[in-house]
């Protein structure tokens, strides 16, 4: 069995795409994904399968979701490995003790082409950001709300991504561990 860290894309914010997790962790156990747990509202799953192909039990969750919910969101996998090499490449590892300040964008694809100077350009004096391999960093001391540059991360990556902050990325790896 492999250990999948499931991260929904836009779900359960602002009112918009309303996802309940006991709906969703349930629906996951009916497509034969076993050891179903989720953490907060925003569509943190971590389950077990015995599938080994990433983009087939993507598109079969983000069906099952349109199915039932009328809304197909966006899904990116993750194993454990790939989550421990975002937290072990961290550039930004002392931002770690204000977690909220911290963010880790994960990129459905490789940014091939990533407008630097659009970044820099909308980057607050505050805020640090790197980006390794298919993650992008972001420190942001003053608050991801205010962040313009958190605004247009996909932009100027040119890629889809979905941003954790540092808090459930950890809470994620300790659901992992739990297996």
């Amino acid at each position: 069995m492999q250990t999948w860290i499931a991260l929904f894309r836009g779900i359960n914010v602002g009112g918009n795409n309303i996802l309940p997790m006991a709906k969703l962790r349930s629906g996951l156990e009916a497509l034969t994904l076993q050891n179903v747990r989720t953490y907060i509202q925003s569509g943190n799953v971590v389950f077990e399968s015995s599938s080994k192909s990433a983009a087939s039990l993507e598109k079969r969750i983000a069906s099952w979701v349109e199915g039932d919910f009328g809304f197909r969101p966006q899904v990116l996998l993750l194993k454990h490995g790939d989550l421990l090499a975002a937290v072990e490449k961290n550039p930004f590892p002392e931002a770690a003790s204000a977690p909220k300040t911290l963010h880790f964008s994960f990129l459905a694809t490789s940014a091939a082409k990533p407008d630097n100077e659009a970044l820099e350009r909308v980057k607050a004096a505050s805020e640090r950001y790197a980006l390794v391999d298919d993650v992008f960093y972001l420190h942001a001391p003053d608050g991801i709300g205010r962040s313009k540059l958190a605004a247009s991360v996909e932009k100027h990556l040119g890629v889809v991504a979905t941003a954790r902050n540092y808090r459930t990325v950890d809470k994620l790896l300790s659901l992992v561990a739990q297996n």
